[in-house]
């Protein structure tokens, strides 16, 4: 999936100018980034986040199957989805102990939907706004990819997280657009403490 993506990025980049890719700082950035680095710490960490997770994930999606086109195939989706929280909350120092967080944004924004759509626009598990594909050099389409809208969602909830010096109420309502009023950071927090909790 990830080599199709890029396959897709490389394609929609097609008309930039091919000496500009010439920079001999690109080298290093671009072997970084084609690197993959285990989202784990070790196996016994993957293993104890896989078996408290997945299950619950794998319910959330049962719960509303009338609302999802995935097949099947529940536990895939909900292993891809918890492979991916855990693998973009690494990322950033203010998710890296808590990608329980991630999971209640999603339980709140999407109900972990893939294929939700606000009535603001917003796509996907964590609810991407439409005009970030445009500005990315991808497709709308690409929004409802799993991994993808889950890299997006993170780093913008990470960016706010940031901006608030950690608070998680005010960083959570920048996320929402919400600033200001505790309905939504409220809900998600309640959300984590009551399920997405170890």
């Amino acid at each position: 999936m990830r080599r199709c993506l890029l396959v897709a990025c490389l394609a929609a980049a097609g008309t930039a100018q091919g000496s500009a890719q010439r920079d001999p700082a690109l080298r290093a950035v671009i072997a970084a980034a084609i690197q993959a680095k285990p989202c784990f710490d070790d196996q016994f960490d993957e293993a104890v986040w896989m078996a408290l997770m997945q299950p619950r994930v794998e319910r959330r999606l049962r719960q509303r199957p009338h609302d999802l086109r995935l097949g099947d195939d529940l536990a895939a989706t909900a292993r891809q989805i918890v492979t991916a929280v855990h693998c973009e909350a690494s990322k950033h120092s203010s998710l890296r102990d808590r990608p329980h967080l991630v999971l209640a944004v999603i339980d709140v924004e999407s109900a972990f939907n893939p294929f939700a759509v606000s009535h603001a626009g917003a796509v996907g598990l964590m609810q991407v706004m439409p005009f970030w594909p445009s500005q990315l050099g991808l497709e709308r389409p690409d929004l409802i990819d799993v991994e993808l809208n889950i890299r997006m969602g993170t780093s913008i909830l990470a960016y706010y997280l940031d901006k608030e010096s950690g608070d998680y109420r005010r960083g959570l309502a920048r996320y929402n657009g919400s600033l200001g009023r505790r309905q939504y950071p409220d809900r998600v927090l309640n959300r984590l403490e009551r399920y997405w909790g170890r």
